[in-house]
């Protein structure tokens, strides 16, 4: 059926409007990027009624297919989902009408990125809105945009709009990030291109700001006279699998830091935005992004997996997995210690970490307060409190504080205040990429990541890569929480990582 499913209802009753008609034109249509989040993102879109009855999508891929080719491959993969309950994204079945209103805008044609004559081609088939998505190796990002400007397909004109959206990782280090930023501002405005960060789809991502903003009660203790200190953890178990070759060259550092890991930093620390208005909202991050000192070597802790167990299996050491050099130097884990240069944070350390083939899949931010002072309990056992964002596999906020245990006498016991997203609201489907997707195609660019603050990023972790260049990195082993020496980089300050295993 050619018909939209109805418009989505948000939680205020209020429908949320459709977005504008556009064409997405999709380079690098076989890939598993396209395959594995951004068809079922747009699956689930359909499903909500939110893209217009006009939208197409072409995909552009270097081998050969056809449309229905190309329309089976995706649908066989979408019915996969259904029994792999590894993906990100496994449903029950796959709705016929919501796919079947994909399907049928599905349009393929076979391209090489590099060759003049596929975006000659491509300016004849184009009309009206466009968005460009990049879902290719970063090596392509810069010649794909010139060629597209060469092609006269990001002119904008007549109420129409044309839009590019870059994959991570947006450069190896600062000097790549610069140039390539350097490249494609070359071909159009800083507002058509929006540098994607799939993190930022998340809805737990996004609450932070609203939980920080909307609310009197937590507001007051953001500031560095109660938190002691901040961590942010993005863990995995998985090991780098088949993905070695890219790997090898990248590393946790450039893979996960400048980018994830400096986005949830921002949402966490910076300054209340003057509004909701998107460049409101960057302005904000980038001023928290720059106000980061460079991290020195003292504080940065690199690690690399050996062979150990999973989850009760044997998993091999990262030197031992395909497309790995045997005396590979490549970081599987990195934990940083950052300081911020303002008035609300002088003073306060932030801890981020993240690593391959450890004890559990976490994705958290915590905050540790410090004790209040004066206090009557000081010095009778009383637990320092915290406040707790869990954000990949459980979605929720925990406060931890202290309360009277039963009894005569006034003893502390620790208490938990447990906030589970799905006890309140009603959860949608999600890849992380529909907000990122519907928000392109609106022109709001609130969650992508603008040219200053991603130089900024690479310019707060540039002399760590630079220093560890050729440096072996610490061992530590698989299932583990990770080095030693991560934990003696928060031991200097008295302080110590949330366990992994603490569910």
């Amino acid at each position: 059926m050619d018909e939209t499913p109805p418009p989505k209802v948000a939680e205020t009753g209020e429908p949320v409007a459709k977005a504008p008609p556009c064409t997405l034109v999709i380079f690098g249509a076989g890939g598993d990027l396209t395959k594995r989040l951004l068809m079922p993102a747009l699956y689930n879109l359909a499903s909500g009624g939110l893209l217009d009855d006009a939208v197409r999508i072409i995909g552009v891929d270097h081998n050969a297919n056809t449309d229905e080719g190309w329309r089976q491959a995706l649908s066989d993969t979408m019915q996969s989902f259904t029994t792999d309950r590894t993906s990100e994204f496994h449903p029950d079945h796959i709705d016929p009408e919501a796919w079947g209103f994909i399907r049928e805008r599905l349009h393929f044609r076979q391209g090489d990125f590099t060759a003049p004559e596929t975006f000659s081609g491509l300016a004849q088939a184009l009309s009206g809105n466009v968005i460009f998505y990049l879902a290719v190796s970063a090596r392509f990002f810069g010649p794909i945009v010139d060629a597209l400007g060469a092609a006269g397909l990001l002119k904008e004109g007549a109420g129409a709009f044309r839009r590019v959206v870059i994959e991570k990782p947006f450069g190896s280090d600062l000097d790549s990030a610069r140039a390539l930023n350097t490249r494609i501002l070359k071909q159009g405005a800083e507002s058509q291109f929006f540098r994607i960060d799939h993190f930022l789809g998340k809805e737990t991502v996004q609450s932070i700001l609203a939980i920080r903003f909307a609310n009197g009660l937590l507001g007051p203790v953001w500031h560095r006279d109660h938190i002691d200190y901040v961590e942010i953890t993005a863990a995995e178990t998985i090991g780098v699998e088949a993905r070695g070759a890219f790997y090898e060259p990248t590393g946790a550092l450039r893979d996960m830091v400048p980018n994830h890991l400096f986005q949830l930093l921002c949402m966490v620390a910076m300054e209340p935005p003057k509004s909701l208005d998107a460049e409101d909202v960057r302005d904000a991050k980038a001023r928290l992004i720059q106000a980061v000192r460079p991290v020195s070597t003292a504080d940065a802790v690199r690690g690399q997996y050996t062979a150990g167990t999973e989850h009760g299996h044997a998993v091999p050491a990262y030197r031992a997995e395909p497309n790995v050099a045997t005396d590979s130097r490549t970081e599987t884990y990195i934990a940083l210690k950052l300081a911020i240069d303002n008035d609300r944070w002088r003073g306060v350390p932030f801890y981020l970490r993240t690593g391959k083939r450890m004890t559990d899949r976490v994705t958290e931010i915590a905050l540790h307060i410090k004790a209040p002072v004066p206090s009557p309990f000081a010095g009778v056992g009383a637990a320092p409190d915290m406040l707790r964002f869990r954000i990949d596999p459980e979605q929720g906020l925990d406060i931890a504080m202290n309360a009277k245990r039963p009894g005569p006498r006034m003893d502390l016991g620790p208490v938990t205040a447990a906030f589970e997203y799905g006890d309140f609201f009603r959860e949608t489907p999600s890849v992380g990429y529909e907000t990122l997707l519907y928000d392109c195609m609106i022109g709001d660019a609130t969650l992508f990541q603008r040219a200053d603050s991603i130089e900024a990023a690479w310019a707060a972790v540039d002399p760590v890569l630079k220093a560890s260049a050729g440096a072996d990195p610490e061992a530590y082993a698989a299932g583990s929480d990770g080095p030693a020496g991560a934990e003696a980089l928060l031991a200097r300050q008295g302080h110590r990582w949330l366990p992994l295993d603490q569910r």
